[in-house]
């Protein structure tokens, strides 16, 4: 009887143990049915914050909403020690993947975690960024969109609607190195078409209308790249460019609407959704290495009525320019 009792106590013990396993089985099971997606963008402007719109859009899209996911999204504002602490906590997460908004923010989280898999979107050159050795393979656990810009065709634009142009200002953050990789190409164009380049540049977003009407005032044209500060200060260019009566051409079609006369770029949403895209690939199986790095899939004309009435320009005019 005793011996009974005993098998009894350890069967019972045996289903409660069994219980329990299943019990941890299920919520593990639950648990993976949710994804975590970390989001580390570099600064509180138009183009990035569209980039990230067009990302999380695209993964709801693809069924990736409600508590399918975690989005945990943190901002740097600009700030390189903010960078610093947030890819370190990204890390730590342990996210099914991470999502960089721009060059340094991407640069940062690369260096804070090498084992979570990585995209980048709103980055001009991932290769000179230290980000992929090779675009076709990446083989540093990242892989993306960039955001690169014909600036020879974008400087041929100018030319085409302001062929009275003669020197053409470029304003720019010297600091940011995807500005850099578009200044240098920019000034090969100008020089090709005959035309004089100006340069100003500007740290911090305080220093952008002394150099933009520094800049205005010895040049005909302003030309502006990708670059993150000035995108976070169009509405002081755009003040800049009134008051001086000199136009301005922006890269980024986000940037037209409140400096920008137009321009043939990339919309930034679309990048955004470009990048969800491979997002959904990772998250669905597939490995970073067989992600090549993807160029913008579309660009297209962006006008600003008003400015194109203040500088006698017809939409008409822009689109035989384009």
């Amino acid at each position: 009887m005793k011996l009974k009792r005993i098998a009894a106590v350890a069967a019972t013990a045996l289903a409660i143990m069994t219980l329990v396993g299943c019990g941890k089985s299920t919520k593990a099971a639950a648990d993976k049915s949710q994804v975590k997606v970390g989001i580390l963008q570099l600064i509180d402007q138009q183009a990035l914050t569209a980039a990230r719109k067009g990302f999380t859009e695209e993964l709801a899209k693809a069924g990736y909403k409600g508590n399918k996911i975690k989005l945990d999204y943190v901002n740097a504002q600009g700030d390189q020690s903010n960078l610093q602490t947030m890819s370190q906590r990204l890390a730590r997460d342990k996210n099914d993947l991470n999502l960089a908004i721009a060059t340094p923010a991407a640069q940062a989280l690369q260096k804070a975690d090498t084992k979570t898999p990585m995209l980048f979107t709103a980055i001009t050159d991932p290769k000179s960024a230290g980000l992929v050795a090779n675009s076709e393979k990446p083989n540093k656990n990242a892989t993306g969109v960039t955001d690169k810009v014909d600036v020879a065709g974008q400087i041929k634009f100018i030319h085409k609607v302001f062929p009275k142009a003669k020197k053409i200002g470029l304003l720019f953050n010297a600091a940011e190195q995807n500005s850099q990789v578009q200044v240098k190409l920019a000034k090969a164009a100008i020089k090709k078409l005959g035309l004089t380049a100006v340069e100003k540049t500007a740290a911090t977003t305080n220093d952008v209308e002394q150099s933009a009407s520094a800049l205005m005032k010895q040049s005909d044209v302003i030309y502006i790249p990708t670059d993150n500060t000035m995108a976070a200060s169009m509405a002081t260019i755009g003040k800049v460019s009134t008051k001086e009566k000199i136009p301005v051409v922006p890269a980024d079609a986000t940037m037209v609407k409140l400096a920008g006369v137009a321009t043939v770029g990339t919309n930034y949403e679309d990048l955004g959704k470009q990048t969800g895209k491979l997002a959904v690939q990772l998250l669905e199986g597939k490995k970073v290495k067989d992600l090549p790095v993807e160029q913008p899939s579309k660009t297209r004309l962006v006008i600003n009525p008003e400015r194109m009435r203040q500088f006698g320009l017809t939409k008409a005019m822009l689109e035989e320019a384009e």
